[in-house]
């Protein structure tokens, strides 16, 4: 019996000892600081002509993260927001930009000009107000800190369209997808695009689920078409790129009124359930 009480007390001590150990290894994270986002100038210059020179250069603080054995040894991640001021970024065109360990980020006129109109959707030649933030993390986005906003009135200018629009400056949908099937010329006005600026078209319309479509600049001809990239009917049914002489696209799989906007600025085309 005393051998065996021996045993337990040796038992006891041992884990006692180990506990002590490994809560004097324990690394506790103590926090860091918001980093602060500064930028370059108040103002940002956008010009066709000058797209290939510097816009802007915004740089942030480190937020030196600190755990109970130092400095964090682990690499700090950056990501740069860009949106609309009043969408307090959570809107859906939100640009993000990831950076890696660098405290700052440079733009040239182009580059940036491309996220205001290709990713928020600005229309260009007006004067828009964007804001920019940043916010540090570490590794799986654990501990994030956000930086303050900076706010931009900026005015995008416009870029050549990625698809040339129609000279006739009218478009009109064609195939089983739509109410007159693959008649040309298709049924107007029901079928004939309405011309909301010189790159951007939009109808609503009916759709038969699971037929295909092209998008004709002349009714009644087929010499000129728009569609797909690849092959017949291999399209994303909710939208995504086309091109002047492409493939038949695929519709959705429901029926009903959708609205299609067929925009020629950034060469994609979109079908949205009404």
């Amino acid at each position: 019996m005393n051998n065996i009480f021996k045993s337990l007390m040796f038992l006891v001590l041992a884990g006692s000892l180990f506990s002590c150990k490994k809560d004097e290894n324990q690394v506790i994270f103590e926090g860091g600081t918001n980093p602060v986002l500064t930028s370059s100038s108040a103002s940002i210059p956008l010009s066709f002509i000058n797209k290939d020179l510097p816009a802007v250069t915004v740089s942030w603080t480190n937020p030196d993260y600190k755990f109970n054995t130092g400095l964090s040894s682990q690499d700090v991640n950056y990501t740069l927001e860009i949106d609309t001021v009043g969408a307090n970024f959570t809107s859906p065109y939100k640009q993000t930009i990831t950076v890696s360990k660098d405290l700052s980020k440079s733009f040239t006129q182009g580059e940036l000009n491309g996220y205001l109109l290709n990713q928020l959707l600005l229309v260009p030649d007006v004067n828009h107000q964007v804001e920019m933030r940043v916010i540090a993390t570490l590794a799986f986005n654990n501990a994030p800190l956000i930086s303050n906003k900076l706010v931009f009135t900026i005015k995008p200018f416009s870029i050549p369209p990625v698809v040339t629009p129609p000279a006739s400056n009218k478009l009109f949908m064609v195939g089983s997808a739509s109410p007159g099937g693959w008649s040309n010329p298709v049924p107007v006005p029901s079928q004939e695009f309405t011309r909301v600026s010189n790159t951007l078209y939009e109808l609503t319309v009916n759709i038969s689920p699971g037929g295909s479509y092209l998008f004709l600049p002349v009714n009644g001809s087929w010499d000129a078409k728009f569609g797909g990239f690849g092959g017949n009917n291999s399209n994303n049914v909710n939208g995504g790129d086309f091109r002047d002489g492409g493939s038949d696209l695929l519709a959705p799989s429901t029926s009903g009124a959708h609205k299609i906007v067929v925009d020629f600025q950034r060469g994609k085309f979109t079908v949205t359930k009404l």
